[in-house]
């Protein structure tokens, strides 16, 4: 087996919310990046895969466990791990050449040595002639080139890329993790290993020798696919393709703990408690794969894959709003394909006043927040209750932004299940008019 460069031993993080109480990001992660290998790290948002990042790479402290970098433990940052990040960070006002350098003049490296250290890796990663320019001037693609050329610059011996090709279109994204391919399989960088945190499960499978599942709430590594395909691999292959299902299947895998902690939540499992965190589902977005599973080919049942390539959806935005679905009735999970409920079946063939009412009467049923939100306002004379009484409450057990997302999702669901209104320009939550017409 061939040598660890980083490990993490029962790592465990906590953070503090708005309110001062500790929150469970990491948990127990155990991990170990050796040399020659690239990792992929797949998981639902939130689930602390850059905060994993974040620690190996130095930036920021494990809580508990131990963190070694060949072997020692790791107090800072270390001179051998380099990160690069989703959103570009680069200094708008510095050239492509003074952004790359950075890191070697910080160093205290001579003015001619990190120019000419700066210049192979710019040429090296495609960004000849643009030396000069601002950022700017330059495209999404090029940006990230720089970020990339930033890291690459330190000569690093571990990778980590946060997301990194996020933020590109898809045929930008594919060439620039291509041509990174290229670079680690020709030995043109001393990178020994690279760690890859994506959203993207094809992605996944076209780079990495190991696939690991990230479950969440709080993090931690819930399962790991070996793969053994040589490179390159051509992504219509049917090998490809099978660890694709397979990947899906292991990210929808029930972790047999409560609440969405692990893959989908499960129709078996316990439902949501009041401030757990809500699957970020558009209404539109569940409805379309409803019908779509509803119609021809699928008729109420189709691989997970086929629906991502129906719906054009990103593998992230799917997971979502399948988690939606399966927490709300209309759908479940069986062996990586989903099937419409008998529920879910009725929703497709509803008018739209029959649908609202069917989805306000599951999201009473399923979700915590929502009937704890209507019966506030059972409860309050005047009908009205603001938005920040929900947001500090589920501060206690989200962090800020997570609050916030939460809430957010569950006014909009609201309004659209006829629950209840809001009022964009108060911040204020109130009884729907036909509430108020019945008990007047």
């Amino acid at each position: 087996m061939s040598t660890p460069i980083v490990e993490l031993k029962a790592v465990g993080k906590h953070f503090r919310g708005a309110d001062g109480s500790a929150r469970s990001v990491l948990e127990g992660v155990d991990f170990t990046l050796r040399e020659g290998e690239i990792v992929a790290l797949l998981g639902q948002s939130g689930s602390g895969k850059s905060t994993m990042l974040r620690i190996m790479a130095g930036l920021i402290q494990a809580d508990e466990g131990q963190v070694l970098y060949r072997g020692m433990p790791l107090y800072g940052t270390a001179r051998g791990i380099r990160m690069v990040f989703q959103s570009f960070a680069l200094f708008p006002w510095l050239t492509v050449q003074k952004n790359v350098e950075l890191g070697l003049e910080a160093q205290g490296m001579p003015p001619e040595e990190r120019a000419r250290r700066a210049e192979k890796v710019i040429d090296l990663i495609g960004l000849s002639g643009f030396e000069g320019a601002l950022p700017r001037e330059l495209s999404g693609g090029m940006r990230q080139r720089v970020g990339i050329a930033r890291a690459l610059v330190m000569e690093p011996e571990v990778l980590l890329m946060d997301e990194a090709f996020s933020a590109l279109d898809v045929l930008t994204g594919e060439r620039l993790r291509e041509e990174i391919l290229e670079l680690w399989q020709s030995g043109q960088i001393p990178t020994k290993a690279i760690l890859v945190v994506s959203h993207n499960i094809e992605e996944a499978v076209m780079m990495a020798d190991r696939v690991l599942i990230f479950a969440s709430d709080p993090g931690r590594v819930r399962a790991e696919l070996p793969i053994s395909l040589q490179q390159p691999r051509k992504a219509e292959s049917a090998e490809v393709r099978q660890l694709i299902d397979k990947v899906y299947e292991l990210m929808t895998a029930s972790s047999g703990r409560r609440g969405s902690g692990g893959g989908l939540i499960s129709e078996r499992e316990v439902k949501l408690q009041l401030g757990d965190r809500l699957p970020q589902a558009d209404i539109a977005h569940m409805e379309g794969i409803l019908e779509l599973l509803a119609e021809e080919p699928f008729h109420g049942r189709a691989d997970l894959p086929k629906i991502a390539e129906e719906t054009e959806l990103t593998d992230a935005e799917l997971l979502e709003v399948l988690n939606a679905l399966i927490l709300l009735g209309f759908a479940y999970l069986t062996n990586g394909d989903i099937l419409l409920t008998e529920l879910g079946g009725r929703y497709v063939k509803a008018e739209n006043a029959e649908r609202q009412a069917m989805f306000g009467k599951q999201l009473l049923e399923h979700v915590p927040l929502i009937a704890y939100i209507c019966h506030g306002l059972e409860q309050d004379k005047s009908g009205d209750l603001p938005e920040d009484l929900f947001l500090k409450l589920l501060r206690f057990t989200l962090s800020e932004e997570e609050a916030e997302r939460a809430l957010r999702v569950a006014i909009e669901w609201g309004r659209y299940g006829d629950l209840f209104e809001y009022n964009f320009n108060t911040g204020v939550i109130q009884r729907s008019e036909e509430d108020e017409e019945e008990e007047g």
